[in-house]
Protein backbone atom coordinates (compact mmCIF):
# COMPACT_ATOMS: atom_id res chain seq x y z
CA UNK A 1 0.00 0.00 0.00
CA UNK A 2 1.27 3.50 -0.76
CA UNK A 3 1.52 5.84 2.18
CA UNK A 4 -1.31 8.26 2.75
CA UNK A 5 -0.62 11.77 1.52
CA UNK A 6 0.58 14.09 4.23
CA UNK A 7 -1.75 16.85 5.32
CA UNK A 8 1.14 18.98 6.52
CA UNK A 9 1.62 22.20 4.55
CA UNK A 10 4.49 22.23 2.07
CA UNK A 11 7.52 24.15 3.34
CA UNK A 12 10.18 25.62 1.13
CA UNK A 13 13.66 24.21 1.41
CA UNK A 14 16.60 26.63 1.79
CA UNK A 15 18.33 27.30 -1.51
CA UNK A 16 21.98 26.83 -2.38
CA UNK A 17 22.27 30.52 -3.27
CA UNK A 18 21.43 31.43 0.33
CA UNK A 19 24.30 29.37 1.70
CA UNK A 20 26.66 30.80 -0.92
CA UNK A 21 25.59 34.33 -0.02
CA UNK A 22 26.15 33.67 3.69
CA UNK A 23 29.66 32.34 3.00
CA UNK A 24 30.49 35.38 0.88
CA UNK A 25 29.10 37.92 3.36
CA UNK A 26 30.81 36.37 6.40
CA UNK A 27 34.16 36.18 4.59
CA UNK A 28 33.76 39.67 3.12
CA UNK A 29 33.07 41.30 6.48
CA UNK A 30 35.88 39.45 8.20
CA UNK A 31 38.52 40.21 5.55
CA UNK A 32 37.53 43.86 5.09
CA UNK A 33 37.54 44.30 8.87
CA UNK A 34 41.01 42.78 9.17
CA UNK A 35 42.28 44.94 6.30
CA UNK A 36 40.95 48.13 7.89
CA UNK A 37 42.41 47.18 11.25
CA UNK A 38 45.85 46.47 9.76
CA UNK A 39 46.09 49.28 7.21
CA UNK A 40 44.07 52.12 8.78
CA UNK A 41 45.24 52.56 12.38
CA UNK A 42 43.70 56.04 12.86
CA UNK A 43 40.32 55.29 11.25
CA UNK A 44 38.31 55.57 14.50
CA UNK A 45 39.69 59.00 15.37
CA UNK A 46 39.39 60.15 11.75
CA UNK A 47 35.72 59.13 11.67
CA UNK A 48 34.95 60.90 14.94
CA UNK A 49 36.50 64.19 13.79
CA UNK A 50 35.21 64.07 10.19
CA UNK A 51 32.73 66.91 9.45
CA UNK A 52 30.22 64.49 7.87
CA UNK A 53 30.91 61.05 9.31
CA UNK A 54 31.37 62.48 12.80
CA UNK A 55 27.83 63.91 12.78
CA UNK A 56 25.84 60.99 11.38
CA UNK A 57 25.09 59.72 14.91
CA UNK A 58 24.13 61.61 18.07
CA UNK A 59 27.01 62.51 20.35
CA UNK A 60 25.70 60.09 22.96
CA UNK A 61 25.92 57.26 20.46
CA UNK A 62 29.54 57.97 19.65
CA UNK A 63 30.33 58.26 23.35
CA UNK A 64 28.65 54.92 24.12
CA UNK A 65 30.55 53.12 21.35
CA UNK A 66 33.86 54.55 22.57
CA UNK A 67 37.24 54.76 20.87
CA UNK A 68 37.85 51.00 20.76
CA UNK A 69 35.49 48.39 19.37
CA UNK A 70 35.35 45.12 17.44
CA UNK A 71 36.50 45.13 13.85
CA UNK A 72 36.25 47.32 11.83
CA UNK A 73 36.25 49.48 14.97
CA UNK A 74 34.73 52.77 13.93
CA UNK A 75 31.03 53.34 14.73
CA UNK A 76 29.93 53.86 11.11
CA UNK A 77 31.67 50.67 9.95
CA UNK A 78 30.09 48.64 12.76
CA UNK A 79 26.62 49.92 11.90
CA UNK A 80 27.15 48.97 8.26
CA UNK A 81 28.23 45.48 9.35
CA UNK A 82 25.14 45.13 11.52
CA UNK A 83 22.90 46.34 8.68
CA UNK A 84 24.48 43.85 6.26
CA UNK A 85 23.93 40.92 8.60
CA UNK A 86 20.35 42.04 9.27
CA UNK A 87 19.68 42.07 5.54
CA UNK A 88 21.22 38.61 5.24
CA UNK A 89 18.74 37.37 7.87
CA UNK A 90 15.92 38.94 5.85
CA UNK A 91 17.20 37.09 2.78
CA UNK A 92 16.93 33.83 4.75
CA UNK A 93 13.34 34.60 5.77
CA UNK A 94 12.28 35.53 2.24
CA UNK A 95 13.88 32.40 0.81
CA UNK A 96 12.04 30.14 3.27
CA UNK A 97 8.65 31.84 3.38
CA UNK A 98 7.73 33.22 -0.04
CA UNK A 99 7.36 31.96 -3.58
CA UNK A 100 6.77 33.27 -7.08
CA UNK A 101 7.15 36.90 -8.07
CA UNK A 102 7.51 38.29 -4.54
CA UNK A 103 10.18 35.69 -3.75
CA UNK A 104 12.25 36.82 -6.75
CA UNK A 105 11.73 40.55 -6.23
CA UNK A 106 12.37 40.66 -2.50
CA UNK A 107 15.49 38.50 -2.76
CA UNK A 108 16.85 40.74 -5.51
CA UNK A 109 16.12 43.93 -3.57
CA UNK A 110 17.57 42.48 -0.37
CA UNK A 111 20.76 41.48 -2.20
CA UNK A 112 20.97 44.97 -3.71
CA UNK A 113 20.64 46.52 -0.26
CA UNK A 114 23.41 44.22 1.04
CA UNK A 115 25.68 45.38 -1.77
CA UNK A 116 24.99 48.96 -0.70
CA UNK A 117 25.78 48.35 2.99
CA UNK A 118 28.72 45.98 2.45
CA UNK A 119 30.36 47.55 -0.63
CA UNK A 120 29.04 50.95 -1.72
CA UNK A 121 28.82 52.75 1.63
CA UNK A 122 32.15 51.39 2.97
CA UNK A 123 33.77 52.68 -0.22
CA UNK A 124 32.21 56.11 0.25
CA UNK A 125 33.33 56.07 3.89
CA UNK A 126 36.96 55.67 2.81
CA UNK A 127 36.51 58.31 0.09
CA UNK A 128 35.30 60.81 2.70
CA UNK A 129 38.08 59.88 5.12
CA UNK A 130 40.63 60.37 2.35
CA UNK A 131 39.31 63.87 1.73
CA UNK A 132 39.93 64.69 5.37
CA UNK A 133 43.29 62.95 5.72
CA UNK A 134 45.14 63.58 2.46
CA UNK A 135 45.35 62.07 -1.06
CA UNK A 136 47.85 59.34 -0.07
CA UNK A 137 45.54 57.91 2.61
CA UNK A 138 42.61 55.47 2.67
CA UNK A 139 43.17 54.10 -0.81
CA UNK A 140 45.39 52.03 -3.12
CA UNK A 141 48.51 53.37 -4.80
CA UNK A 142 48.24 52.41 -8.48
CA UNK A 143 44.49 52.14 -8.93
CA UNK A 144 43.64 55.52 -7.40
CA UNK A 145 46.61 57.69 -6.37
CA UNK A 146 48.74 57.09 -9.45
CA UNK A 147 45.84 56.99 -11.90
CA UNK A 148 44.63 60.38 -10.67
CA UNK A 149 48.16 61.75 -11.16
CA UNK A 150 48.16 60.21 -14.63
CA UNK A 151 44.91 62.01 -15.49
CA UNK A 152 46.45 65.29 -14.34
CA UNK A 153 49.42 64.68 -16.63
CA UNK A 154 47.04 63.98 -19.51
CA UNK A 155 45.06 67.19 -18.93
CA UNK A 156 48.34 69.13 -18.77
CA UNK A 157 49.39 67.70 -22.14
CA UNK A 158 52.14 65.50 -20.67
CA UNK A 159 52.84 61.89 -21.57
CA UNK A 160 51.97 59.79 -18.47
CA UNK A 161 54.37 57.07 -19.61
CA UNK A 162 57.27 59.49 -19.91
CA UNK A 163 56.75 61.27 -16.57
CA UNK A 164 57.67 59.94 -13.15
CA UNK A 165 55.55 60.17 -10.01
CA UNK A 166 58.12 61.24 -7.44
CA UNK A 167 56.42 64.64 -6.98
CA UNK A 168 52.91 63.21 -6.60
CA UNK A 169 51.11 61.71 -3.56
CA UNK A 170 52.40 58.32 -4.77
CA UNK A 171 55.71 59.18 -3.09
CA UNK A 172 54.00 59.02 0.33
CA UNK A 173 52.54 55.52 -0.13
CA UNK A 174 54.02 52.09 0.52
CA UNK A 175 57.42 50.71 1.53
CA UNK A 176 60.28 52.92 0.43
CA UNK A 177 62.42 50.08 -0.97
CA UNK A 178 59.56 48.84 -3.18
CA UNK A 179 58.39 52.13 -4.68
CA UNK A 180 59.54 51.30 -8.19
CA UNK A 181 56.10 52.28 -9.55
CA UNK A 182 57.11 55.89 -8.90
CA UNK A 183 58.93 55.69 -12.24
CA UNK A 184 56.36 53.69 -14.24
CA UNK A 185 52.64 53.66 -15.02
CA UNK A 186 51.87 49.99 -15.80
CA UNK A 187 48.28 50.32 -17.08
CA UNK A 188 47.05 51.03 -20.59
CA UNK A 189 45.48 54.31 -21.77
CA UNK A 190 41.76 53.53 -21.35
CA UNK A 191 42.27 53.49 -17.56
CA UNK A 192 42.88 57.24 -17.54
CA UNK A 193 41.42 58.47 -20.86
CA UNK A 194 37.87 57.40 -19.92
CA UNK A 195 38.16 58.94 -16.45
CA UNK A 196 39.61 62.28 -17.56
CA UNK A 197 36.30 64.15 -18.20
CA UNK A 198 34.92 63.00 -14.85
CA UNK A 199 38.11 64.04 -13.10
CA UNK A 200 37.89 67.52 -14.66
CA UNK A 201 34.23 67.88 -13.63
CA UNK A 202 34.88 66.62 -10.11
CA UNK A 203 37.87 68.87 -9.52
CA UNK A 204 36.00 71.84 -11.01
CA UNK A 205 32.77 71.58 -9.06
CA UNK A 206 33.52 69.52 -5.93
CA UNK A 207 36.17 66.83 -5.47
CA UNK A 208 37.19 63.66 -7.27
CA UNK A 209 38.14 60.14 -6.28
CA UNK A 210 38.90 57.49 -8.91
CA UNK A 211 36.70 55.06 -6.99
CA UNK A 212 33.65 57.01 -8.18
CA UNK A 213 34.35 55.62 -11.66
CA UNK A 214 35.22 52.11 -10.53
CA UNK A 215 32.11 51.84 -8.37
CA UNK A 216 29.72 53.29 -10.96
CA UNK A 217 30.95 50.92 -13.68
CA UNK A 218 30.84 47.91 -11.38
CA UNK A 219 27.27 48.67 -10.27
CA UNK A 220 26.22 48.91 -13.92
CA UNK A 221 27.99 45.60 -14.60
CA UNK A 222 26.18 44.00 -11.64
CA UNK A 223 22.85 45.22 -13.02
CA UNK A 224 23.61 43.67 -16.43
CA UNK A 225 25.37 40.47 -15.31
CA UNK A 226 22.15 38.47 -14.67
CA UNK A 227 21.58 38.51 -18.45
CA UNK A 228 24.54 36.17 -18.81
CA UNK A 229 22.86 33.27 -16.98
CA UNK A 230 19.48 31.55 -16.59
CA UNK A 231 17.47 30.93 -13.42
CA UNK A 232 16.72 33.22 -10.48
CA UNK A 233 19.09 31.56 -8.05
CA UNK A 234 21.95 31.51 -10.54
CA UNK A 235 21.42 35.19 -11.36
CA UNK A 236 21.38 36.18 -7.70
CA UNK A 237 24.41 34.01 -6.96
CA UNK A 238 26.40 35.48 -9.85
CA UNK A 239 25.74 39.04 -8.68
CA UNK A 240 26.70 38.02 -5.13
CA UNK A 241 30.01 36.49 -6.27
CA UNK A 242 30.91 39.46 -8.46
CA UNK A 243 30.10 42.02 -5.75
CA UNK A 244 30.85 40.29 -2.46
CA UNK A 245 33.64 37.83 -3.02
CA UNK A 246 35.94 39.20 -0.32
CA UNK A 247 38.97 39.79 -2.53
CA UNK A 248 37.03 41.72 -5.17
CA UNK A 249 35.12 43.57 -2.45
CA UNK A 250 38.36 44.69 -0.83
CA UNK A 251 39.62 45.57 -4.32
CA UNK A 252 36.68 47.94 -4.84
CA UNK A 253 36.65 49.52 -1.37
CA UNK A 254 40.35 50.42 -1.44
CA UNK A 255 40.39 51.27 -5.15
CA UNK A 256 42.29 48.66 -7.13
CA UNK A 257 41.32 48.61 -10.79
CA UNK A 258 40.49 44.95 -11.52
CA UNK A 259 36.79 45.75 -11.25
CA UNK A 260 37.25 48.36 -13.97
CA UNK A 261 38.50 45.77 -16.47
CA UNK A 262 35.91 43.25 -15.27
CA UNK A 263 33.12 45.75 -15.94
CA UNK A 264 34.09 46.39 -19.56
CA UNK A 265 34.34 42.64 -20.21
CA UNK A 266 30.92 42.06 -18.63
CA UNK A 267 29.46 44.80 -20.86
CA UNK A 268 30.99 43.08 -23.88
CA UNK A 269 29.75 39.61 -22.92
CA UNK A 270 26.22 40.88 -22.23
CA UNK A 271 26.03 42.39 -25.73
CA UNK A 272 27.34 39.12 -27.16
CA UNK A 273 24.81 37.16 -25.08
CA UNK A 274 21.93 39.21 -26.47
CA UNK A 275 23.15 38.40 -29.98
CA UNK A 276 23.46 34.71 -29.12
CA UNK A 277 20.04 34.57 -27.41
CA UNK A 278 18.32 36.13 -30.43
CA UNK A 279 19.86 33.45 -32.66
CA UNK A 280 18.84 30.73 -30.23
CA UNK A 281 15.24 31.95 -30.31
CA UNK A 282 15.15 32.03 -34.10
CA UNK A 283 15.12 35.84 -34.29
CA UNK A 284 17.39 38.04 -36.36
CA UNK A 285 19.82 39.71 -33.94
CA UNK A 286 20.36 43.44 -34.10
CA UNK A 287 23.25 44.13 -36.44
CA UNK A 288 24.77 46.41 -33.80
CA UNK A 289 25.09 43.85 -31.01
CA UNK A 290 28.18 42.01 -32.23
CA UNK A 291 30.13 45.17 -33.23
CA UNK A 292 29.17 46.72 -29.89
CA UNK A 293 30.41 43.66 -28.03
CA UNK A 294 33.70 43.73 -29.92
CA UNK A 295 34.13 47.46 -29.31
CA UNK A 296 33.62 47.03 -25.57
CA UNK A 297 36.06 44.13 -25.51
CA UNK A 298 38.62 46.30 -27.28
CA UNK A 299 38.22 48.92 -24.54
CA UNK A 300 38.86 46.25 -21.91
CA UNK A 301 42.02 45.21 -23.75
CA UNK A 302 43.11 48.86 -23.87
CA UNK A 303 42.76 49.05 -20.06
CA UNK A 304 44.93 46.22 -18.76
CA UNK A 305 46.79 43.29 -20.36
CA UNK A 306 44.88 40.79 -18.20
CA UNK A 307 41.99 41.16 -20.67
CA UNK A 308 44.18 39.90 -23.52
CA UNK A 309 44.05 36.32 -22.25
CA UNK A 310 40.35 36.20 -23.06
CA UNK A 311 40.96 37.14 -26.71
CA UNK A 312 41.41 33.58 -28.15
CA UNK A 313 38.19 32.37 -26.54
CA UNK A 314 36.27 35.55 -27.25
CA UNK A 315 37.34 35.31 -30.89
CA UNK A 316 35.71 31.88 -31.11
CA UNK A 317 32.53 33.24 -29.54
CA UNK A 318 32.34 35.79 -32.35
CA UNK A 319 31.83 32.93 -34.82
CA UNK A 320 29.59 30.77 -32.65
CA UNK A 321 27.11 30.67 -35.51
CA UNK A 322 29.67 28.77 -37.62
CA UNK A 323 28.45 25.18 -37.21
CA UNK A 324 31.53 23.85 -38.96
CA UNK A 325 33.71 24.65 -35.94
CA UNK A 326 32.09 21.93 -33.84
CA UNK A 327 33.76 19.01 -35.56
CA UNK A 328 36.15 20.67 -37.98
CA UNK A 329 39.04 21.09 -35.55
CA UNK A 330 42.04 23.23 -36.34
CA UNK A 331 41.37 23.30 -40.08
CA UNK A 332 37.91 24.74 -39.46
CA UNK A 333 39.47 27.36 -37.18
CA UNK A 334 41.88 28.32 -39.95
CA UNK A 335 38.99 28.79 -42.37
CA UNK A 336 37.05 30.80 -39.76
CA UNK A 337 39.97 33.13 -39.03
CA UNK A 338 38.99 35.78 -41.65
CA UNK A 339 35.49 35.95 -40.15
CA UNK A 340 36.92 36.23 -36.64
CA UNK A 341 39.19 39.10 -37.66
CA UNK A 342 36.38 40.83 -39.53
CA UNK A 343 34.00 40.63 -36.58
CA UNK A 344 36.77 41.62 -34.17
CA UNK A 345 37.41 44.75 -36.24
CA UNK A 346 35.80 47.17 -33.73
CA UNK A 347 37.94 45.71 -30.93
CA UNK A 348 41.13 46.06 -32.96
CA UNK A 349 40.17 49.59 -33.99
CA UNK A 350 39.41 50.72 -30.43
CA UNK A 351 42.66 49.22 -29.19
CA UNK A 352 44.67 50.88 -31.96
CA UNK A 353 43.03 54.31 -31.55
CA UNK A 354 43.81 54.36 -27.84
CA UNK A 355 47.32 52.92 -28.00
CA UNK A 356 48.78 54.32 -31.21
CA UNK A 357 49.08 57.95 -30.01
CA UNK A 358 51.33 56.80 -27.18
CA UNK A 359 53.23 54.40 -29.43
CA UNK A 360 53.96 57.30 -31.79
CA UNK A 361 54.59 59.78 -28.96
CA UNK A 362 57.24 57.73 -27.14
CA UNK A 363 57.27 53.98 -27.89
CA UNK A 364 60.20 53.35 -25.55
CA UNK A 365 58.41 54.96 -22.60
CA UNK A 366 55.25 52.91 -23.21
CA UNK A 367 57.22 49.68 -23.51
CA UNK A 368 59.28 50.46 -20.43
CA UNK A 369 56.28 51.24 -18.22
CA UNK A 370 53.88 48.49 -19.26
CA UNK A 371 56.08 45.53 -20.19
CA UNK A 372 59.70 46.08 -19.15
CA UNK A 373 58.81 47.16 -15.61
CA UNK A 374 56.46 44.21 -14.96
CA UNK A 375 59.13 41.75 -16.12
CA UNK A 376 61.56 43.16 -13.55
CA UNK A 377 64.00 44.62 -16.05
CA UNK A 378 66.02 47.75 -15.50
CA UNK A 379 67.12 49.46 -12.29
CA UNK A 380 63.52 50.14 -11.22
CA UNK A 381 61.82 46.94 -12.38
CA UNK A 382 59.02 45.33 -10.38
CA UNK A 383 60.08 42.96 -7.61
CA UNK A 384 59.34 39.24 -7.29
CA UNK A 385 56.13 39.33 -5.31
CA UNK A 386 52.82 37.69 -4.45
CA UNK A 387 51.56 34.18 -3.76
CA UNK A 388 52.71 32.21 -6.82
CA UNK A 389 55.50 29.80 -7.72
CA UNK A 390 58.01 32.67 -7.61
CA UNK A 391 58.21 32.06 -3.85
CA UNK A 392 59.95 28.76 -4.56
CA UNK A 393 62.55 30.65 -6.59
CA UNK A 394 63.19 32.90 -3.61
CA UNK A 395 63.08 30.11 -1.00
CA UNK A 396 65.53 27.90 -2.90
CA UNK A 397 68.02 30.76 -3.20
CA UNK A 398 67.90 30.79 -7.01
CA UNK A 399 68.13 34.60 -6.88
CA UNK A 400 69.89 36.91 -4.46
CA UNK A 401 66.91 39.18 -3.73
CA UNK A 402 63.43 40.17 -4.93
CA UNK A 403 64.78 42.49 -7.62
CA UNK A 404 66.95 39.88 -9.34
CA UNK A 405 66.28 38.47 -12.78
CA UNK A 406 65.07 34.91 -13.30
CA UNK A 407 63.55 33.41 -16.52
CA UNK A 408 59.92 33.41 -15.41
CA UNK A 409 58.91 33.82 -19.06
CA UNK A 410 60.11 30.29 -19.71
CA UNK A 411 57.98 28.87 -16.89
CA UNK A 412 54.99 30.86 -18.17
CA UNK A 413 55.42 29.41 -21.66
CA UNK A 414 55.82 25.85 -20.36
CA UNK A 415 52.67 26.13 -18.24
CA UNK A 416 50.38 28.34 -20.31
CA UNK A 417 50.97 27.38 -23.96
CA UNK A 418 49.97 23.68 -23.70
CA UNK A 419 46.98 24.73 -21.60
CA UNK A 420 45.94 27.30 -24.20
CA UNK A 421 46.12 24.68 -26.97
CA UNK A 422 44.05 22.24 -24.93
CA UNK A 423 41.47 24.87 -24.05
CA UNK A 424 41.17 26.03 -27.65
CA UNK A 425 40.54 22.45 -28.71
CA UNK A 426 37.91 22.10 -25.98
CA UNK A 427 36.15 25.27 -27.06
CA UNK A 428 36.20 24.28 -30.72
CA UNK A 429 34.12 21.26 -29.66
CA UNK A 430 31.82 23.24 -27.33
CA UNK A 431 31.95 26.91 -28.24
CA UNK A 432 30.01 28.44 -25.34
CA UNK A 433 30.20 31.44 -23.06
CA UNK A 434 30.59 29.06 -20.12
CA UNK A 435 33.70 27.46 -21.59
CA UNK A 436 35.17 30.79 -22.71
CA UNK A 437 34.96 32.27 -19.20
CA UNK A 438 36.14 29.12 -17.45
CA UNK A 439 39.06 28.68 -19.85
CA UNK A 440 40.00 32.33 -19.46
CA UNK A 441 39.96 32.20 -15.67
CA UNK A 442 42.05 29.03 -15.43
CA UNK A 443 44.53 30.15 -18.12
CA UNK A 444 45.05 33.48 -16.37
CA UNK A 445 45.51 31.70 -13.04
CA UNK A 446 48.14 29.35 -14.47
CA UNK A 447 50.00 32.15 -16.24
CA UNK A 448 50.24 34.32 -13.15
CA UNK A 449 51.10 31.36 -10.96
CA UNK A 450 54.25 30.90 -13.06
CA UNK A 451 54.99 34.60 -13.40
CA UNK A 452 57.17 36.99 -11.46
CA UNK A 453 54.17 38.04 -9.36
CA UNK A 454 50.75 36.70 -8.45
CA UNK A 455 49.15 39.48 -6.45
CA UNK A 456 46.18 38.50 -4.32
CA UNK A 457 43.78 40.90 -6.06
CA UNK A 458 44.12 38.83 -9.24
CA UNK A 459 42.43 35.93 -7.48
CA UNK A 460 39.20 37.86 -6.94
CA UNK A 461 39.19 38.83 -10.61
CA UNK A 462 39.81 35.22 -11.69
CA UNK A 463 37.05 33.97 -9.38
CA UNK A 464 34.58 36.29 -11.10
CA UNK A 465 35.08 34.57 -14.45
CA UNK A 466 35.00 31.11 -12.95
CA UNK A 467 31.61 32.05 -11.49
CA UNK A 468 30.31 33.32 -14.83
CA UNK A 469 31.50 30.10 -16.44
CA UNK A 470 29.82 27.90 -13.85
CA UNK A 471 26.48 29.68 -13.76
CA UNK A 472 26.33 30.19 -17.54
CA UNK A 473 26.62 26.41 -17.91
CA UNK A 474 23.34 26.03 -16.04
CA UNK A 475 24.41 23.12 -13.84
CA UNK A 476 22.66 24.71 -10.84
CA UNK A 477 18.93 25.33 -11.01
CA UNK A 478 16.07 26.87 -9.08
CA UNK A 479 14.19 24.65 -6.67
CA UNK A 480 11.71 22.58 -8.60
CA UNK A 481 12.97 23.78 -11.97
CA UNK A 482 14.52 21.71 -14.73
CA UNK A 483 18.28 22.37 -14.97
CA UNK A 484 19.19 24.42 -18.01
CA UNK A 485 21.21 21.57 -19.52
CA UNK A 486 18.17 19.28 -19.45
CA UNK A 487 15.56 21.50 -21.09
CA UNK A 488 13.17 19.97 -23.54
CA UNK A 489 14.37 22.17 -26.37
CA UNK A 490 17.92 20.87 -25.87
CA UNK A 491 19.29 24.33 -25.15
CA UNK A 492 21.97 24.65 -22.50
CA UNK A 493 21.17 28.30 -21.83
CA UNK A 494 24.32 29.41 -23.64
CA UNK A 495 23.13 29.70 -27.17
CA UNK A 496 24.07 26.12 -28.03
CA UNK A 497 22.29 22.79 -28.28
CA UNK A 498 23.16 20.00 -25.89
CA UNK A 499 24.81 17.15 -27.75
Amino acid sequence: MSPAPSSAPHSRRPGWDTLLLALLVFAHLQIVGLAEQAALPTRVQDVLRHPILGKLLPAAGYAAMGDVGPRPGDPIGLLLYAATLGLLLLYFVVDLSLAGRWWRRLKAWTLAAMIVTALVLPTYKLILLRQGSGPASYTHDGGVIQTEATIRYLLEGKNPYREDYTETPMAEWGFSEYRTALYHYPYLPWTFVFSAPFYWAGETFAFYDQRFIYLALLLLALALAPRLVEGTRSRLALVAVLALNPIMGLDVIFGQNDGYVLSWIVFSLVAWRQWSRARQQGREPSRWLLPLSALLFGLACASKPTAWFLAPFYGLLLVQDDAGLDHGGWLALWHALPAILRRAGPALLAFAVLLLPYVLWDPAALYDDVWRWSSGQGPTGYQIWGWGASNFVLALGLVSDRFSQWPFWLLEVILAVPLLIWFMRRQLRDNTLANACWHYGVLLFVFFYGSRFLNENYLGYILSFLAIGLFARGVLSDEGAVPAMARRDGSDGDGRTAG
